[in-house]
């Protein structure tokens, strides 16, 4: 079996992300109850939203599920409460040192993945003594990589240095990104855009059908003085342009943000004036389906692929 699999009790080596606005109970359950990793996006909730998401996932699902834990979330110590009061079997920390609840997560019980933009942060979160790391190259939507490197790169520089389960993340939606993610040294892959398209999804339908529509180019990483996000295109984002060309400080940038401009735009569908998250595959996602169909779409293309492969191998060698 997958080590992967085996590790985390789940049929299929993947997860689905934890993406703020976008991933609520219903995503995590239908995920789970498909046979990969659901995962609940505590990132923007706060604890009592995040106790009624728990509470339905366990209503609904009796499989292994994840619960995505910003560690920089003002109120983290509330949700990890909650973590522990509803025994989530894993924690997907990211944003933040995890050095600082990794041991007190095991000690509970919970096993540990966390998620890295590098090759020296996956080495700390290993000798924190996470379970796995998750690599995030910077083809991503949401929270990216300052050293913007790409997934082609950073996987197998980051399979070279830890000995601990990667997982791929970044522009892959697909069976082909997948196999060709394993290839590169990773046990498993996290997929978030392609699941921000699903009808399970608590992103808005406009947002949805935004993503849908997004052509090659439409999508940009900035505000990396803040937090590097990837945004698409829309008059926010021509409004951040417009800020960097002036030389907008890093003040005036958290003030043209503000607050709440990602639930604007991804939570209740303000198009042009809200934050737009989204990963550069977004080009190649064209219909909004069942999670269910988005995970046996994956894994069907992913099993043609290694047949296929090996019928090269043998006509080549």
């Amino acid at each position: 079996m997958n080590r992967f699999c085996e590790l985390f009790q789940v049929d299929k080596p993947i997860i689905q992300a934890g993406m703020i606005w976008c991933s609520g109970w219903e995503l995590a359950s239908a995920c789970s109850n498909a046979g990969v990793l659901g995962v609940i996006g505590s990132g923007s909730m706060y604890p009592e939203v995040l106790e009624e998401h728990l509470a339905k996932m366990k209503r609904h699902c009796d499989k292994p599920f994840a619960v995505n834990l910003p560690l920089i979330y003002p109120q983290v110590d509330d949700h990890i409460a909650l973590i522990e009061h509803f025994k989530v079997p894993i924690v997907i920390s990211s944003a933040g040192n995890p050095a600082k609840w990794t041991s007190r997560f095991k000690d509970s019980g919970i096993k540990v993945i966390h998620v890295v933009s590098s090759r020296k942060f996956a080495l700390k979160a290993e000798k924190a003594g996470v379970d796995a790391i998750v690599a995030e190259g910077f083809e991503a939507g949401g929270h990216n990589g300052r050293e913007e490197t790409t997934t082609l790169c950073l996987i197998p520089d980051v399979r070279e240095a830890i000995q601990i389960p990667l997982i791929a993340a970044g522009g892959i939606a697909s069976g082909k990104a997948m196999l060709a993610a394993m290839n590169l040294g990773a046990d498993a892959v996290q997929i978030g855009s392609r699941f921000v398209a699903s009808e399970e999804s608590s992103a808005h339908a406009s947002f949805k059908s935004k993503v849908i529509d997004a052509k090659e180019g439409d999508t940009k990483l900035t505000l990396k003085e803040l937090t590097p996000v990837r945004l698409l295109n829309n008059s926010f984002s021509e409004q951040v342009i417009k800020a960097y060309k002036k030389d907008a400080s890093i003040e005036e940038l958290k003030e043209l943000l503000g607050r709440g401009r990602a639930k604007r735009g991804m939570f209740h569908g303000e198009l042009e004036e809200g934050e737009l998250e989204i990963g550069q595959i977004s080009s190649m996602i064209h219909e909004i389906k069942p999670a269910k169909a988005i995970i046996y779409e994956i894994i069907s293309e992913y099993k043609r692929c290694i047949i296929e492969q090996q019928t090269l191998d043998r006509y080549i060698f």
